[in-house]
């Protein structure tokens, strides 16, 4: 199986769009080497502007560069651009629907080792709620590839979320990939898991265990959380009675609230969130962090079992 980090997705694909596109330019906050725009400050010097520490000032040279008709990639941890850098996003990035990518490495769990200053896992709920923020967290590296060219070629403000760690590769070169549009991963009538970003993987392995106890879930890779394919989650609904959802995030205002709003509105059927649950995060080695919240494809099939049960129980 092949292994590959997110955010080396992010780095290599921002350098052929800048080959491409003279308007594209990178900010940085003085961790290229990690956020991998290291490669595009090498072979696009005079078009890379690294900012320092100061994540908020990151935010309005972008904004100031956008409002020439220049296309911003803003980088740095997900943890700073989420929240030290909120209100300078909501109000100098959103507000005026600038043509700004925030293109973040270290989401979630996987800085895992660096403790709860480093650990995003608030962010996307913050993002999300932002009006005129596109969300996106792509499950392999070249999702990731293909998510910073679809940004690219979409206007507004869009937050791109990377992972530190190396995930396996899912997707081929060539994947098809579309904002707001989720993937079916799997087909089943039993049960249908979502998940997003890191978690795809994990969910896979969840997919393959219950596949052996002869249950049949659907997988849905959700990797755009705003605008979230509704369509998906309501034919999910109907077609397989109940929805697990699956998330490197806090349990509250990430991908199993954006699903839960949809199925509220819509079609409600047995639901169950496998998520962090409402508690900042230990230090520890990733898959053993997954373990101790509750996030690991056992727990997913444990989960998943027990929603079975309630099917049509509530209808």
């Amino acid at each position: 199986m092949e292994f590959a980090c997110t955010r080396e997705g992010y780095g290599q694909e921002i350098v052929d769009l800048g080959r491409d596109n003279a308007k594209i330019v990178v900010l940085e906050a003085d961790i290229s080497s990690s956020t991998k725009t290291c490669y595009f400050a090498k072979e696009f010097p005079e078009r890379f502007f690294n900012v320092g520490v100061s994540e908020q000032n990151e935010a309005m040279v972008a904004a100031g560069l956008a409002s020439t008709g220049l296309i911003p990639f803003l980088s740095t941890y997900a943890i700073f651009a989420s929240m030290r850098a909120c209100e300078q996003v909501r109000t100098f990035i959103c507000y005026p629907n600038l043509n700004i990518k925030i293109a973040v490495s270290h989401g979630g769990l996987t800085p895992c080792t660096d403790g709860v200053t480093h650990q995003a896992t608030e962010d996307l709920g913050i993002m999300r709620v932002i009006p005129n923020m596109t969300v996106i967290a792509p499950s392999d590296y070249y999702m990731a590839r293909a998510a910073v060219r679809a940004a690219a070629a979409s206007h507004g403000p869009t937050y791109l979320r990377f992972t530190r760690d190396k995930l396996p590769v899912i997707y081929q070169k060539d994947m098809d990939f579309e904002i707001g549009k989720s993937i079916k991963l799997a087909e089943g009538e039993d049960v249908t898991i979502i998940s997003i970003g890191d978690m795809t993987h994990i969910a896979m392995e969840a997919q393959e265990i219950l596949a052996g106890e002869k249950i049949r879930a659907r997988l849905l890779d959700m990797p755009t959380l705003k605008p979230i394919d509704s369509a998906a989650i309501i034919d999910a609904a109907i077609s397989t009675g109940a929805i697990v959802t699956v998330e490197d995030h806090q349990i509250n205002g990430g991908l199993g609230s954006a699903v839960a709003e949809v199925l509220v509105e819509n079609y409600t059927v047995p639901m169950a969130r496998i998520a962090i649950p409402d508690t900042f995060a230990r230090s520890g080695e990733y898959r053993l962090l997954l373990e101790k919240y509750g996030m690991s494809s056992d727990h997913i099939a444990k989960a998943v079992k027990k929603i079975i049960k309630r099917k049509g129980k509530n209808r």
